[in-house]
């Protein structure tokens, strides 16, 4: 975050996986190989997302299933290359129905899949070099979808499971239906390819979780939780902006878009374009450096100044008249009638919130410092659903179940919104904040959407989604209608 008026020396912030992360992110940046020449609003349900039921069951592939026939330039015939074959081959039958269904053409399969090893001695795809490159393609010259079966999707599978390979191959596919629907051409800016991208893949995604696809199961919970710690990991990074050649989005951008595709479905994805994108997108033009100019860094969260500003951000977005305003105060409360929830926790019998400043600190460190941080934001962001919890109970709600957790992220997405650059707050974000509040909703833990006992739904996917209800809605109305 920054403060305004007080620069920050910059810190560089983590993707999950550390190093290795950082290089497949970015090598993932050019996944369309150039060439030369908001979920619909529904009725929220505790045990459902999107309309589908919360579902604890196995993800991945179908036991027993007969693999798939398509032929694939370049394989050797291993696990990695079969997973990938018969990823495609449901990623096209999903296509070769929704086409002709929602927008009344065919869809003519993709013209040439190919394998290769970036380890190897390399050979040519789309006019380019393969080794070294840790990479998934389309390529729109020649109709191609590409991918490295020798790093790229044995790391994908080892670090987040096979549905991990499904889903970078499913975007891929997405951009060759780009090209089929013409929603896109050559001076289609990148940040919009991708985003319609994941969009799609999103869409794809709903289709398999209703039981569709022939050799793939996911389950909304777990499952789905994997996909999009999958968006995180591949997500760009702080140094790239979204008008970046290559670029992809920040992890609660490409978040939101496979959100849209599963929810909303195709249709909603084809309506994706630079104006849409704009108008939405929190991943800044420029990278690293703030929209409102100020260097980014990790502010000292423990820091007097930064919790009075936090205080006073707090305050801004909740406190309304007459509602007495919770005290925050330096130690934990002593309150049997509530189960602590460090680093912060809400006590409605004295409307304190106690703070535990040692976890506080730890939560607080940059990720890449290795103590189990989150950065600044996921722990201020922390505190913010605490502030939440006393104004739901100001308002006469009741502060646990798992009504009260997703209104808590929805309230907390609010706060986040109000301490965009360019509004004048005390403290804004900076390039990276949201993605941190990403990786707290995807832990198994999560405080900023979890009651006033630490507990909540089990969906990441609908952790964040109410949080991006918050966010986008801008006022606490919509979150105290919705979530009841």
């Amino acid at each position: 975050m920054t403060t305004p008026n007080r620069r920050m020396a910059p810190t560089g912030r983590a993707l999950a996986g550390g190093v290795l992360a950082l290089g497949v992110a970015a090598l993932l940046g050019g996944c369309v190989h150039p060439v030369e020449g908001a979920g619909a609003a529904e009725r929220w349900s505790a045990t459902r997302i999107a309309g589908l039921e919360i579902t604890t069951g196995p993800s991945g592939p179908r036991p027993g299933v007969t693999d798939a026939r398509l032929v694939v330039v370049g394989g050797d015939g291993g696990e990695a290359d079969r997973l990938a074959r018969n990823a495609v081959d449901d990623v096209q039958r999903y296509w070769a129905d929704e086409l002709p269904a929602t927008f009344g053409r065919g869809f003519d399969p993709v013209a040439r899949l190919m394998s290769y090893d970036s380890t190897g001695p390399g050979g040519t795809v789309c006019g380019s070099d393969t080794r070294g490159a840790v990479n998934a393609f389309y390529c729109p010259a020649d109709d191609t979808v590409a991918w490295d079966r020798g790093r790229l999707l044995p790391m994908l599978d080892d670090s987040f499971g096979p549905m991990a390979v499904v889903a970078v191959l499913a975007h891929e596919v997405g951009h060759a239906v780009q090209f089929r629907l013409r929603t896109v051409d050559g001076r289609t800016s990148s940040i919009v390819k991708e985003q319609q991208a994941d969009c799609f893949a999103g869409a794809f995604f709903r289709w398999v979780a209703e039981g569709n696809a022939p050799h793939f199961q996911l389950s909304t919970g777990s499952g789905l939780n994997q996909i999009l710690a999958t968006l995180f990991f591949i997500r760009d990074g702080t140094e790239t902006g979204f008008e970046a050649e290559g670029a992809h989005g920040n992890a609660f951008d490409r978040v939101s878009a496979f959100q849209f595709g599963f929810g909303d479905g195709p249709v909603r994805c084809a309506r994706i374009d630079d104006a849409e994108v704009r108008r939405r997108i929190t991943q800044p033009a420029g990278g690293r450096r703030s929209a409102s100019g100020e260097a980014t860094g990790n502010l000292p969260v423990i820091d007097r100044g930064a919790l009075a500003a936090l205080e006073a951000t707090l305050r801004a977005a909740f406190d309304r008249g007459g509602v007495t305003r919770p005290t925050i105060d330096l130690s934990p409360p002593a309150c049997p009638e509530v189960t602590v929830t460090a680093p912060a926790t809400y006590c409605p019998a004295t409307n304190t919130i106690g703070l535990d400043l040692a976890e506080l600190a730890r939560l607080g460190t940059s990720p890449e410092q290795g103590q189990g941080g989150i950065g600044d934001f996921g722990a201020f962001a922390e505190v913010a659903s605490r502030y939440a919890l006393a104004t739901q109970h100001g308002a006469g709600f009741p502060l646990t179940g798992l009504a009260t957790a997703q209104r808590t992220a929805c309230l907390s997405g609010v706060w986040a919104a109000t301490v965009r650059a360019g509004r004048g707050a005390v403290l804004q974000l900076s390039p990276g904040d949201l993605d941190e509040a990403v990786a707290e909703m995807l832990a198994p833990r999560s405080l900023i959407a979890a009651d006033v006992n630490g507990a909540g739904v089990p969906s990441g996917f609908a952790r964040v989604e109410a949080f991006r209800d918050g966010f986008t809605a801008d006022t606490p109305a919509l979150c105290l209608s919705k979530y009841r």
